[in-house]
């Protein structure tokens, strides 16, 4: 049975049940489970973009209560209580973050690079970053792939066979930001169309997107 793609709003789904648990996150997703049982008040997520750490620290920032605030626009004020900070790297202001990290209450830091590689250049802020637990989101297998596009899918109410999204997947560049950008260019494709996603849509996109002439239907 098809399904055809209807023009709705797309909301992904950020719950803790819906992040899929894989090798490549499992220890940072035991971590954060473990809270408030940290052995330190701060901790970080690093890994590509599209890897979970926003899903991962919206799980946790609801858990903690924590305010959630992007790395770029921290300032002298700053909310109390458990905080998430979004995106540590260059152009981080490293006088507020260092006095985050001075003032031990729970912080959950997300960045691209691990905390050892952060650019900072203040000598106390690069020793605390340094000591930092970190936790990587690794490049995702082929499962873990195929079921975040199921879910990317699944968020945009489509319902697209496994063959479909194996064939789709085995063919993609290996990331999670791949993956989505995909789907999303799948989903308007099927809506210009008409039709659902199958194999030949799937074909189509692919084609276009190594720049071959696209499969006939």
């Amino acid at each position: 049975m098809t399904q055809l793609v209807l023009p709705l709003e797309t909301r992904s789904a950020q719950g803790r049940a819906d992040f899929i648990v894989a090798p490549s996150n499992e220890r940072a997703v035991a971590f954060l489970d473990s809270f408030p049982h940290w052995p330190a008040p701060a901790a970080a997520l690093y890994g590509p973009a599209a890897s979970g750490k926003s899903h991962l620290a919206a799980v946790w920032a609801e858990r903690a209560g924590a305010v959630i605030l992007p790395a770029a626009g921290l300032d002298a004020n700053i909310p109390d209580g458990a905080l998430v900070v979004e995106d540590v790297g260059p152009g981080t202001p490293e006088a507020p973050l260092f006095a985050l990290l001075e003032r031990g209450a729970p912080l959950l830091l997300t960045a691209q690079a691990p905390p050892a590689e952060w650019p900072f250049v203040l000598p106390d802020l690069v020793s605390r970053t340094r000591a930092l637990l970190g936790f990587p989101l690794w490049m995702p297998d082929d499962a873990l792939l195929a079921a975040l596009a199921a879910k990317l899918f699944d968020d945009r109410q489509l319902i697209v066979p496994d063959a479909v999204i194996a064939h789709m997947i085995g063919r993609l560049e290996r990331s999670p930001a791949a993956i989505r950008d995909f789907v999303a260019r799948a989903d308007a494709l099927a809506l210009i169309r008409k039709s659902p996603i199958n194999l030949s849509l799937i074909k189509d996109l692919l084609a276009e997107t190594q720049g071959a002439p696209p499969f006939m239907s």
